[in-house]
């Protein structure tokens, strides 16, 4: 490797040493013109260059949306706002849509101070952002306590038949761990494997980004 030269590496799901996004998820009320999330720089020095976007469920780039400024200098100790626009079709009245924010936060190198090899770490968060119709008939907090389990084929039948996202955390089955899911609005998510009788505990993560209380379900 050449001296003086400079790495650049992409980690997903993490915070740059003093970039933070103002809440773990946004929800995006269907019909208003915009919604708006800060984004705070506390390190003491480090001057970062910030790049948003909105992504699909599969991680292609979204063209529902637009997100000003989607590129800017964010300066020590400074917080800035991001604003949220969404600019796509009509999505379904009776369930939420789900996107996903990404900011992308590179630090500033100076060149003359360099000295040899640099490592420069550029860090990508990702947060959830639901799009959510006004006139849904329940409320979010609610929707955890619908989940119904049963055994299926492939394992763990998990049907929410609420018009929310339930994302579950501490997720367990016959007490065995397993990662973290999302159940989708008027759906299901198959977990685990396939057992004839056993229990299920998580809790939820809700509209403020906190755990709820830890929540059973048994099926036989």
């Amino acid at each position: 490797m050449l001296a003086g030269s400079t790495i650049l590496l992409l980690s997903q799901n993490a915070q740059a040493g003093g970039i933070a996004l103002g809440a773990t998820r946004v929800i995006y009320p269907q019909g208003q013109k915009q919604v708006s999330l800060p984004i705070t720089n506390s390190d003491d020095k480090g001057v970062f260059l910030i790049q948003t976007w909105v992504a699909n469920a599969d991680g292609s780039k979204s063209n529902d949306f637009v997100v000003t400024p989607p590129l800017f200098v964010s300066q020590p100790k400074k917080e800035n706002i991001l604003r949220i626009m969404y600019v796509g079709g009509q999505l379904p009245t009776d369930r939420e849509a789900v996107y996903y924010l990404n900011s992308k936060a590179i630090p500033s190198v100076d060149k003359s101070g360099l000295d040899g090899n640099t490592l420069q770490i550029a860090t990508q968060s990702v947060i959830k952002l639901f799009m959510r119709p006004k006139t849904l008939p329940t409320k979010s907090d609610e929707a955890p306590g619908t989940l119904r389990c049963q055994a299926d084929a492939g394992g763990i039948k998990i049907t929410n038949p609420s018009p929310y996202y339930v994302s579950l955390v501490q997720l367990y089955v016959n007490g065995n761990k397993l990662p973290n899911n999302m159940v989708p609005p008027k759906g299901y998510q198959v977990i685990g494997a396939a057992v004839q009788k056993g229990t299920v505990t998580f809790q939820t993560v809700n509209d403020f980004g906190a755990n709820t209380a830890k929540q059973t379900c048994i099926w036989q």
